[in-house]
């Protein structure tokens, strides 16, 4: 049996990054059985009970190193680790992981990562000095791979595949129908699904929301639903959008209250007919599911993920404007089943993409240099 350590956000209740767990828990262990896998995580006994894997807590440096010492990998990943816009801190406790599992000799590999943006000196020289010193990359986009040229990190072997979550296999629709309708969300009004966030104070995108989730409901006689990615952050984000919501439209949206589990997010996205998202792992959802997106950035993750399906974002949280966005909905309402039958045929690339990363981490174990 071959030890296998995993670091990420995992346990923060954040719905994509649990997804991407899930997802490489799942190719991982199709591609060998009997891996014995150990998540650092927020929350050990969550992890545990959510994925069934073992489980040391992310601040237990004693037994991270001793775990480290009998591990014959580590993964950093996936996600967007290695940056320092969203989180300056986090971003040395990720490189401080890699370079205890280096100081035991335990070989590293970068998994599915969003490389950057990375600002200050001293945050890139560390950059360069640790993570080239790993074993293999993998990233889930083109940036991020200019991100890795611009530091100097060259001596891994690295490849461009796609985001974790994409591997995941798309799941039944009964979980999501049931929700929605405990949530009174029920019948047969076409549904259009919302995921924000908060972000930086910024109140001109929740007013854009608003007026779009407003026109929508007339418009095309549609319930609106929010979709909660991380609780209970965006639950509240969510409730603020719809709270500035008048009239009779106000009756017809609805902002799910709960924390689900990755197969429950996905089911209900599989049950709306289009996704207006913040999150990225709320597009990448709608991806696997075969649901038409529009994306609107706040971080070059979002357009990076986009690009490699062939989309672009419809502005960003400062600027987007009611106007561009109803037109980017009415444009992907009346061309929805030909964009079902093109997206599919880019998200079947990008699976095999995804999986790539889970057969080079096994292919890494199985050679001299993957073992200790």
């Amino acid at each position: 049996m071959r030890n296998l350590v995993v670091s990420g956000y995992y346990g923060s209740k954040n719905a994509g990054d649990e997804a991407m767990l899930a997802a490489m828990l799942e190719v991982l262990s199709d591609l060998d059985p009997k891996l014995h896998i150990t998540v650092i995580s927020a929350d050990p006994e969550d992890t545990r009970e959510r994925h069934g894997v073992d489980a040391v807590g992310w601040l237990d440096i004693t037994a991270i190193l001793q775990l480290l010492g009998h591990a014959d990998l580590l993964i950093s990943g996936g996600g967007s680790l290695l940056q320092n816009v969203t989180s300056r801190r986090s971003l040395y406790y990720y490189l401080g992981i890699i370079f205890l599992a280096l100081a035991v000799h335990t070989p590293v590999m970068l998994y599915a990562q969003g490389i950057g943006p990375i600002e200050g000196g001293l945050a890139r020289w560390l950059m360069k000095k640790i993570v080239n010193r790993t074993k293999l990359i993998t990233v889930r986009d083109h940036g991020s791979l200019e991100e890795l040229a611009h530091l100097g990190i060259r001596k891994p072997r690295i490849e461009a595949t796609a985001d974790a979550v994409l591997a995941i296999h798309p799941v039944d629709k009964e979980a999501g129908r049931h929700i929605l309708t405990e949530a009174g969300a029920e019948g047969t009004k076409p549904v259009i699904g919302i995921s924000v966030r908060e972000w930086c104070g910024w109140t001109h995108y929740k007013d854009v929301l608003a007026s779009v989730a407003q026109e929508v409901v007339m418009r095309y006689d549609a319930r609106v639903v929010f979709l909660p990615m991380q609780y209970p952050e965006d639950v509240r984000a969510a409730e603020s959008i719809a709270e500035r919501i008048e009239g009779a439209a106000k009756a017809q949206v609805t902002v799910l209250p709960g924390e689900y589990r990755t197969h429950e997010l996905l089911s209900l996205v599989g049950n709306m007919d289009l996704m207006i998202a913040i999150r990225l792992h709320a597009l990448i959802f709608a991806g696997v599911m075969g649901v038409p997106m529009i994306g609107i950035s706040y971080d070059p993750k979002i357009d990076r993920f986009l690009d490699s399906i062939g989309e672009t974002p419809v502005g960003s949280l400062e600027n987007v404007t009611p106007d561009e966005l109803l037109a980017a909905v009415q444009d992907k309402w009346e061309h929805r089943k030909a964009i079902r039958q093109h997206t599919a045929a880019l998200l079947k690339k990008q699976r095999g993409l995804a999986e790539r990363s889970a057969e080079l981490a096994v292919g890494l174990l199985d050679t001299d240099a993957g073992k200790k």
